[in-house]
C-alpha cells in the first residue's frame, strides 16, 4: 500500500490513539462520551467514529485517500485567499498564520486548564503502519466500513469486562498497556 499522507494518517491516529468525536465541549473540541457520564458506550464510540470519518472524508466520496488531503489543501488555500482572486498575498498569508497561531494558543491555554491535548504528535513513522492496518483490503484507501472496524476493535480491546461500556478505569488501563507496548 502506498503511504496516504501524513495529514490523513495523523487524523487516523487521533481515532486510534483516543476515542473519536461526537459531542462538542465548551471550548469547541469534540468528545466521544456524548452524555458526559464518564462511560463510553459502543453506540457512542461508533457514532464518534462515523463523525470523525465524515470530517476526514473532505471530498465526501466515502473513502479516506490522498484526494482528501488535496481537498483539504484547496480548502485551506481558499480560506487564506480572502479576496478570492486565486492568489494569496503576503498580507493574506500573514493573517492566516496569525489566526492559526491564535487558535493554537487557545488550545494550549485550554490544555493547561486541565483539559487533554496540547501535545503535537510527530508526523511520520508509525502512521504508515496504522494506515495499513486500517486499509483491510489494501486498495490504498480507508472506507467507512474499514474505519468503523478499527474503531470497533479498539472499543472491544478497551472493554475489559465485555459489558458494552468502557469506563474511565478501563481507558486508563488501556492507555497504560499501550504505553508499555510502545516501550518494547
Amino acid at each position: 500500500m502506498k503511504y496516504l499522507g501524513s495529514s490523513i494518517a495523523a487524523a487516523t491516529i487521533a481515532l486510534l490513539g483516543t476515542a473519536a468525536v461526537t459531542a462538542a465541549t465548551g471550548d469547541g473540541r469534540m468528545k466521544a462520551d456524548a452524555d458526559g457520564n464518564g462511560v463510553l458506550t459502543q453506540p457512542e464510540a461508533m457514532a464518534a467514529a462515523d463523525a470523525r470519518f465524515a470530517r476526514m472524508d473532505a471530498n465526501n466520496d466515502g473513502r479516506i485517500d490522498p484526494s482528501d488531503r488535496l481537498a483539504r489543501a484547496k480548502a485551506r488555500f481558499a480560506k487564506m485567499d480572502v479576496d478570492g482572486d486565486g492568489s494569496v498575498t503576503e498580507a493574506e498569508f500573514l493573517a492566516a498564520r496569525d489566526a492559526r497561531m491564535e487558535k493554537r494558543a487557545k488550545r494550549k491555554s485550554a490544555s493547561r486548564e486541565g483539559r487533554r491535548g496540547g501535545k503535537m504528535r510527530k508526523r511520520g513513522g508509525r502512521m504508515g503502519k496504522i494506515m495499513q492496518r486500517a486499509d483491510a483490503d489494501n486498495d490504498g484507501a480507508v472506507s467507512q466500513a474499514e474505519f468503523r472496524a478499527v474503531a470497533q476493535a479498539r472499543f472491544t480491546r478497551a472493554d475489559a469486562n465485555n459489558d458494552g461500556q468502557v469506563t474511565r478505569e478501563e481507558r486508563r488501563a488501556q492507555r497504560k498497556m499501550r504505553r508499555n507496548m510502545r516501550g518494547k
